[in-house]
Parts: structure tokens; C-alpha cells; sequence
């Protein structure tokens, strides 16, 4: 794949794994991408994940069509980008490294060595001049590593990204961007809002035409689209209104509750309504929902003096990844003592700028005439933000 006249595509698709970081269902596999800048130098951006080690390499060699490598940049080291450094070094003997002090740190963790006679360090606004291409450094801590660094190519306006922009799934599949890499970032990179934003308004200084990230495809249309996205995720804002039912249901009665709710918001005119039962659904879509939508409401009910293990679960997700900005509400059940409510309220105490709904429901072993009024008005109360 050409991404420009010099810049060649010379990563991997992998439709053999299940589970991306041993968590995350990936349908579609993942692509792990890497590229290759030829000027009268050639630098080698990233590496693969080690699975994929002749195949990324015979790709490099068709690249380079005869050439050696001068540098191989590293700008991330999570296994997955990193794994073949030292098979490269192996290939390539004269090539140097070229990565931040914590990378060369990491790299002494991962392969015993630092690489100290074949090295560069650079950090923030340093530059490698490959003739006509001048690599740009940026560092990017804490997205999401402590030793990342983005490059941009100054001569064709490209931002070599490192994992920021990624999203699951493989090249050769097509889906919609916004869908995987919302559940990418959310599950991946949430937690680190703040130094997402610190990197986008570093971006916001470079003229960029395309994003070339570490998983996904390389992107050259409408970025204002993508850094927006990104902007908005980082920032923990609602990405368009509506409400989430996210609830467990042991014998059917909260799950009742739950479906009459869904329709009551539905007919009462909420734009959109996603309910998900944490029992059973990936557990990373529920969580992308909650950060999705402007609304939340949490069903679920009381379990040995607590909440539910998978609402449990969930809560802890979500307070992980910083979330905030939101308005919640919640529906409770218990035949003697009935404590999820507090419990949820408790485990949210954390959480910025939540605003907690007045109409609350509480279900005595199962739906009768006062927890369906206490519904209605929840149903009612949730409505009125839409109308």
C-alpha cells in the first residue's frame, strides 16, 4: 500500500486472535501496522506483533526493493509494535534505533539490551533528517504508555501517530470507523484523557493531511471528523444524547423493569435507547455506550449486602476510564434489604459532574403498582431532558 510516493505500507492482518490484549473481542482480527519512509535515507516506523515476524520482514524486504534500512523508529513498546526489534536488529546490523529514553529502558526489560552503540534518544521537538523527509518528534506520555512518541514527516504532511486513532479490526475488512475505534479508545486509551488532550492541541499546530496510526486504516479523509471524535472522547463529553439501561437480572423481575422502562422512554420520545444486559453482552460495548450517551440508568439488584458481580464489574470500568459529564439514574431490587442503589451511588462518589435523576426505583422482589408509578416517573423525569 502506497501511502505517498515514499512511503510504503508494510504491516500485517491478523484474523487468528479472539481476544486483543487477552480482553477484547475483535470479530473482524486487528491489523498492526508499520511503514517505511524511502528518501536518501530509509527509516522503519514501529515493528508487529511477533506472530508475524517473517511475514512483516518479508514485507520490509520487498519494500526496501534491495536496500538496507538506516533507522528503525520505535515509538511504542507494547508487544504488539515492538516485538521484532530485536529480530530487525538481527536482519539489519548497521541500522540504528531511534526512540524515547523511557522506549530504550522498556527495550533492556523486553530483550536484555538497551542497543547503547546503535541508539538515538530523542524526545520533544528533536528531528531526523532523511533528505528530502525531516521526521518531526512529539512526545505523547501517557498515550497510553509513559515512553510514546508520534513522528510527523514534515515533507508529506504525515502523523505517524503510534496507537492514538487506531480502532480493532482488520485491514481488509470494512466497517464502520467511529463504532470500533470509539471502542478502542474507550477501552484502551480512556483513562487517559487529559494527555489525549495535551497531544491534540501539539496536533493542532502541524499541518496534517494524513494519520497513519499503529492499528486501523490510514487516514486521509475528512481528519477533522477523526481529531473531533478523539476531542470529544478525551474530554469525557457526551457523544449524542440518549439513554443506556445497563442491568443484571437474576430471576427476570429487574430485567421486566428494565424492558418496561426501555419502552416507556422510547414512546416518551428519547432520541435513542440501548439496553444491555451485563450478563450476557460484551462487556467493552457496554462500557463504549456509557461514554457514548449522554444518560445512563443502572438496574440491578441487591447480592450478598452489595451490587451484582457484573454490575460490579461494570462500575469499575467505567470509574477506571474517568467517567464523568453524565446523568444517571438507578433501579434497585431486593426482597429484605435493598442496597444496590447506595452501593452504585457509593461506587460513583468519584465521578465528576454526575447529575443524579430525583425519580429513583425500588423493587421489592418484584414489580407492583408502586415500583411501575416509580417508573413512570423516572421515565417522565428522563423524557423532560429531551424534549
Amino acid at each position: 500500500m502506497n501511502i505517498s510516493e515514499t512511503i510504503l505500507y508494510v504491516g500485517v492482518n491478523d484474523h487468528d486472535i479472539d481476544l486483543f490484549e487477552g480482553q477484547y473481542i475483535v470479530p473482524n482480527g486487528m491489523s498492526y501496522n508499520s511503514y517505511v519512509i524511502s528518501d536518501e535515507k530509509i527509516a522503519v516506523m514501529d515493528t508487529v506483533d511477533a506472530r508475524f515476524k517473517d511475514e512483516w520482514l518479508n514485507n520490509l524486504q520487498a519494500a526496501l526493493n534491495g536496500r538496507e534500512p538506516d533507522y528503525l523508529v520505535v515509538q511504542h513498546m507494547e508487544p504488539d509494535h515492538s516485538a521484532n526489534i530485536l529480530a530487525f536488529t538481527e536482519v539489519y546490523p548497521n541500522a540504528t534505533i531511534v526512540a524515547s529514553a523511557k522506549a530504550f529502558t522498556m527495550m533492556k526489560q523486553f530483550f536484555g539490551t538497551d542497543f547503547a552503540e546503535r541508539r538515538i534518544v530523542v524526545g520533544e521537538g528533536d528531528t531526523l533528517a532523511l533528505g528530502a523527509h525531516e521526521l518531526v518528534f512529539v512526545t505523547a506520555p501517557m498515550v497510553h504508555w509513559p515512553e510514546v512518541i508520534v513522528t510527523y514527516d514534515k515533507k508529506d504532511k504525515v502523523l505517524f501517530s503510534a496507537d492514538g486513532f487506531g480502532k480493532f479490526g482488520a485491514l481488509d475488512v470494512e466497517e464502520d470507523w467511529d463504532c470500533e475505534a470509539r471502542r478502542y479508545y474507550i477501552g484502551i486509551v480512556g483513562k487517559y484523557g487529559a494527555p489525549v488532550q495535551t497531544l491534540l492541541k501539539k496536533a493542532a499546530a502541524l499541518d496534517i493531511q494524513t494519520i497513519c496510526p499503529l492499528h486501523g486504516p490510514v487516514l486521509k479523509e475528512n481528519l477533522a471528523h477523526y481529531l473531533g471524535q478523539y476531542n470529544t472522547w478525551s474530554s469525557y463529553q457526551p457523544e449524542e444524547d440518549g439513554v443506556v439501561i445497563a442491568y443484571t437480572s437474576i430471576y427476570g423481575h429487574t430485567k421486566e423493569a428494565v424492558l418496561r422502562l426501555a419502552e416507556m422512554l422510547r414512546d416518551g420520545g428519547c432520541p435513542k435507547v440501548v439496553v444491555n444486559d451485563l450478563a450476557r453482552c460484551d462487556m467493552a460495548e457496554a462500557v463504549e455506550d456509557a461514554f457514548r450517551y449522554s444518560h445512563i440508568v443502572l438496574a440491578t439488584t441487591t447480592y450478598n449486602g452489595d451490587v451484582f458481580p457484573f454490575m460490579r464489574e461494570f462500575l469499575h470500568h467505567l470509574t477506571e476510564r474517568g467517567f464523568c459529564n453524565r446523568t444517571v439514574a438507578t433501579i434497585e431490587n431486593g426482597s429484605w434489604t435493598p442496597l444496590a442503589a447506595k452501593v452504585m451511588r457509593t461506587m460513583l462518589e468519584k465521578s465528576k459532574n454526575l447529575a443524579f435523576k430525583d425519580n429513583s426505583v425500588k423493587i421489592l422482589s418484584a414489580l407492583n403498582a408502586d415500583s411501575t408509578a416509580q417508573l413512570t416517573a423516572l421515565a417522565d423525569e428522563i423524557c423532560a431532558d429531551f424534549a
